[in-house]
């Protein structure tokens, strides 16, 4: 099949939960299939230009389409925020329509027969309107109305509360309405694909988990120490950037109250400056921003702090780190979407003032800390292995294509008979 992904990121370099999904699985279909990737970015820049470079390696061609997205601070980003009030769309949305991007799909659909369209974010769905011949997936990282329903939760700014009730409320009708204009819908956990079902009526949803390269994280070794406490993840998403706020208002402190070697290390990529400047000033607090590699992390940690509040879609961090053998601690919305059994396989506390006494109960008990995470780690490598996933995701894309043309035929020859 030739199958023509669409993104409003490029995938390269794997830094992030999305990245890391789309690249790994477009990587292992590649070898299959003919894959043309379509992607929003800053051409010229490096990143870019590595992309570019090492999805040709990998016999994927790559279209980079230079119009990266607004940047989200400054006078003009509230401006647009602002602005968004009068428009029936959540900004997100807004920001990442792109004439240029339209513009580059359509011209590459006039030159090319392509079987299948794959969308790896709701608003470039417009950009290949809907016909006869033409196949449309969509890949639904999250469910983005449910993080802003969790973000209005969890909201206390007056303000701020009514802005985001609007976009929640803006992004149930916009997912409604695009979950109900494609041909299917990929979910990433039977969470999402439930929530689909019953909130938003969608009957054509397939569930293709996230996973981890099993080579790459199954062999980590390192020399666990057991009163570090490792929190991984993209620092500019404000969920991360919420459950980071977290560990250092409240949850570490009360850690070191109890046990005053513990240790805490945040690993991520973008981390802000209010970030930087508050740990430089923080005892027995690291930042490591944009690390090349991550495993070195995970193999000498004690105990991954998965304190969310905010999420959607499944935690690819809880996967890592358990392929790793490094015992979880996570709040319950941080573990959803995993078929892991709380209290066997990792730990899972209700919210996050139970996070650090669970968190202490690690660190003075290792070993049953160290058994649960092999139980998970024996489900992780069986369960969640992108190779295994590849296989799902084209499961799905014979249905979203060669179903249709089988059916068409058998029409065909039902008709003749007559």
């Amino acid at each position: 099949m030739h199958v023509v992904l669409v993104d409003g990121d490029v995938s390269y370099p794997p830094c992030s939960g999305k990245r890391l999904r789309t690249l790994n699985l477009m990587l292992r279909l590649a070898r299959r299939h003919r894959l043309t990737y379509i992607a929003r970015a800053h051409a010229g820049s490096d990143e870019a230009r590595a992309a570019v470079a090492f999805l040709g390696d990998h016999g994927i061609e790559p279209i980079i389409v230079d119009d990266p997205l607004p940047r989200k601070r400054g006078p003009a980003f509230y401006s647009r925020l602002a602005w968004n009030l009068l428009s029936p769309l959540p900004y997100s949305a807004v920001s990442h329509r792109s004439q240029r991007m339209t513009d580059a799909v359509r011209s590459y659909a006039s030159r090319h027969v392509v079987d299948l369209w794959q969308f790896e974010w709701t608003p470039h769905v417009a950009a290949v309107p809907a016909g006869p011949n033409v196949r449309r997936l969509l890949i639904a990282h999250n469910v983005d109305s449910l993080i802003w329903q969790r973000y209005h939760e969890t909201e206390t700014n007056l303000l701020n509360r009514f802005y985001i009730r609007q976009q929640w409320h803006k992004f149930e009708r916009f997912e409604r309405r695009v979950f109900a204009e494609v041909d299917r819908v990929v979910a990433v956990s039977p969470d999402d694909a439930i929530l689909m079902r019953r909130q938003f009526g969608v009957e054509r949803v397939d569930v293709v988990d996230n996973g981890i390269d099993r080579p790459y994280f199954e062999n980590v070794r390192g020399t666990r120490k057991a009163e570090t406490i490792l929190f991984l993840g993209s620092l500019d998403w404000r969920p991360n950037l919420d459950a980071v706020r977290l560990l250092l208002d409240d949850i570490f402190p009360a850690v070191r109250r109890a046990e005053p070697c513990a240790r805490l290390c945040i690993v991520g990529r973008n981390a802000p400056e209010w970030m930087s400047q508050r740990i430089a000033h923080m005892d027995n607090v690291e930042l490591h921003s944009s690390v090349a590699d991550v495993r070195p992390y995970l193999g000498e940690s004690g105990i991954l702090a998965v304190p969310l509040r905010i999420g959607g879609g499944s935690r690819l961090k809880i996967l890592e780190a358990l392929a790793c053998g490094l015992p979880v601690v996570s709040t319950r919305i941080g573990a959803e979407g995993l078929s892991l059994r709380a209290g066997q396989d990792l730990v899972v506390v209700e919210d996050v003032q139970g996070m650090a006494a669970a968190l202490v109960d690690c660190i003075r008990d290792p070993a049953n800390a160290q058994a649960m995470a092999q139980r998970g780690r024996a489900i992780v490598l069986e369960r969640y292995d992108w190779d295994a996933l590849a296989g799902k995701l084209e499961q799905v894309w014979e249905k979203c294509v060669l179903g249709e043309q089988r059916q068409s035929r058998e029409g065909a020859v039902c008709v003749s008979s007559i």
